[in-house]
């Protein structure tokens, strides 16, 4: 079972979709749970039942992505076997969503809810480069690598995050 969790551009999708396809695994991308048709958030419950069915859907394994500390985030960190921190820098992080909107511009990528067109507007940028990065998120993340020193990686650039790809045998999706 395998978290991944970090700043939004930093690739979690990708990471997640490539240990899916390795290892064989069923993913979930909690974008496609946070969202539905055109952006609009999804009731609460449903979303809660969509992870929970998800969790104990898959009791040998699943890999995960995303933060959404309301979506069961302590059970799922507590029952993965690896959770993966993606700390990418900011201005990184901008680069790489400017580039994935001008390759997925008007479509929908995998890791989205139908309908869900790939878009960047003022507020996303925001948390980009500020809003996701507040002390009490930073905190968070740093309380999450304490808390499972033996499981929990943290991946803070590129190089790192191709030694992770070449370490676990994954191949780009």
């Amino acid at each position: 079972k395998i978290s991944i969790i970090g700043y939004s551009g930093s690739g979690k999708s990708t990471l997640a979709a490539a240990f899916g396809q390795r290892y064989h695994l069923p993913v979930l991308h909690l974008d496609t749970v946070q969202f539905g048709p055109g952006w609009s958030e999804r009731d609460r419950e449903e979303k809660l039942a969509d992870v929970r069915t998800f969790l104990d859907s898959h009791p040998d394994g699943w890999v995960m992505d995303g933060n959404y500390t309301n979506l069961y985030y302590d059970r799922r960190l507590a029952e993965s076997d690896l959770i993966f921190f993606l700390d990418f820098g900011r201005w990184t992080c901008l680069y790489r969503v400017l580039s994935r909107y001008l390759h997925y511009h008007g479509k929908t990528r995998a890791s989205m809810a139908k309908d869900c067109a790939e878009k960047i507007d003022a507020e996303f940028l925001h948390w980009v480069l500020w809003g996701g990065r507040t002390r009490e998120k930073v905190q968070h993340y740093e309380h999450v690598l304490q808390a499972w020193p033996e499981k929990a990686h943290r991946i803070r650039n590129q190089r790192e995050l191709n030694d992770c790809f070449r370490r676990y045998s994954l191949e780009k999706p």
